[in-house]
């Protein structure tokens, strides 16, 4: 039988779509079969179903329902779907040559059930690497610090990165009293657990957060830099209110540049928009505006050698700003006025920058350097691809 590898994501679609890249890859190139098991928190799974069911036969799927009631939010649907889960994994142990496990940074639970079965697990790690090293340093930063990391007196300097403000921490490490940052803390401490963690980036971008998570030790497991290269156009938890998405088209406007392309819904623009400016957004800025600016919009648009504006709205969507903004300097980084808002002349002024100003030159060409690296380390002999080649390797020498 061809090697076959376990996927469980969480069930938000922003952590399955990677996944699913991932598993094709892995067919395609590397001979497995693989089957996703699916845990769920009671709310609706048709979007997924419609993804999982448009793969090849050699990616299978299994949704596993809670054996409780969910009364709390999506990070305890795996924890509450274990027994379920268990008889899953069973029922794969014994029909297929199962070798590996692969979940995503909620998914460390699941390590247990496959150590039951002598099944190495791996971390699919759907965010950069800086991130992942940042989540490294929290028990640390938990131990020496007893205020809110937003009222850090320092920015944070994590080895050969550049330096990070408190305030630019993921939502639900801003809030320590939170049952949410003791699941973070939680699964953290379980990363080392890992046979290995497979980061959705590459080194060209992030070199020295990989050299340090390389260099770390510590118990670290290995790092293995990858790129799934998918676009997201909006996310699936991230929403603009009224009256900032009516200030970002009046600002496309005011800027006076030229526009291709939108996602739906028109509706959600203000009157008469798109009769006066018979043209709307632009690949590039659709990169930078109108997405939940995650990881995976990132990716793509380096792949496409389009800078950005930086306008993070949740989850490590900050730390992503300050990466490709401060250290890459491929980004502008919106700032917001004293309502909350991001103005439409401030938008208007990026936009013109971007396009037209010297500094935007200046993005522009250091993400074409970006871009050069990203297809080199997805060619045929770059990092990218040696890193799943040698992680595929890994799971076929699997033995019971």
């Amino acid at each position: 039988m061809s090697p076959h590898i376990a996927i469980i994501p969480s069930p938000e679609m922003g952590h399955l779509i990677p996944l699913v890249e991932l598993a094709k890859r892995l067919v395609l190139h590397h001979g497995f079969s693989v089957t996703f098991i699916i845990t769920t928190d009671g709310s609706p799974m048709k979007p997924q179903k419609a993804i999982l069911g448009s793969l090849p036969d050699t990616i299978s799927s299994i949704f596993v329902p809670p054996d409780v009631k969910i009364e709390t939010r999506i990070r305890l649907s795996l924890t509450r779907s274990l027994p379920a889960l268990q008889d899953s994994f069973k029922v794969l142990a014994e029909s297929t040559r199962l070798v590996a496990l692969v979940v995503d940074v909620f998914g460390t639970d699941a390590f247990d059930v496959a150590n039951k079965f002598d099944v190495s697990s791996y971390i699919f790690y759907t965010t950069n690497a800086m991130v992942l090293l940042l989540s490294f340093y929290i028990p640390e930063l938990d131990q020496n610090f007893s205020c809110e990391y937003r009222d850090l007196p320092e920015p944070l300097k994590l080895p050969r990165c550049v330096r990070i403000h408190g305030s630019d921490f993921s939502d639900p490490k801003q809030d320590r009293k939170n049952a949410a940052y003791e699941r973070i803390k939680f699964s953290t401490k379980r990363y080392s657990l890992a046979a290995g963690i497979m980061v959705n980036s590459f080194i060209d971008l992030e070199p020295g957060a990989f050299e340090a998570l390389k260099k770390g030790g510590d118990g670290k497991p290995p790092v293995y830099p990858q790129v799934s290269l998918l676009y997201i156009s909006f996310g699936s938890g991230g929403t603009l209110s009224h009256e900032q998405l009516n200030e970002l088209a009046l600002g496309l406007e005011m800027s006076g540049q030229s526009v291709q392309s939108i996602n739906d819904p028109f509706y959600f623009l203000p009157k008469g928009f798109l009769e006066r400016t018979k043209q709307v957004l632009s690949h590039g800025l659709i990169g930078g505006f109108l997405t939940h600016y995650g990881w995976n919009s990132i990716l793509k648009s380096i792949m496409y050698g389009v800078s950005l504006i930086a306008w993070p709205l949740y989850a490590e969507q900050r730390l992503n700003a300050t990466l490709l903004a401060d250290d890459s300097k491929v980004a502008f980084r919106v700032k917001m006025n004293d309502n909350g808002l991001v103005g439409r002349k401030d938008i208007a002024n990026y936009s013109r920058s971007l396009i037209e100003g010297e500094e935007g030159k200046l993005l522009w060409n250091k993400m074409k350097d970006l871009k050069d690296a990203t297809e080199k380390a997805l060619s045929k002999d770059g990092s990218s691809t040696k890193s799943l080649a040698e992680v595929a390797q890994l799971w076929k020498r699997h033995k019971k």
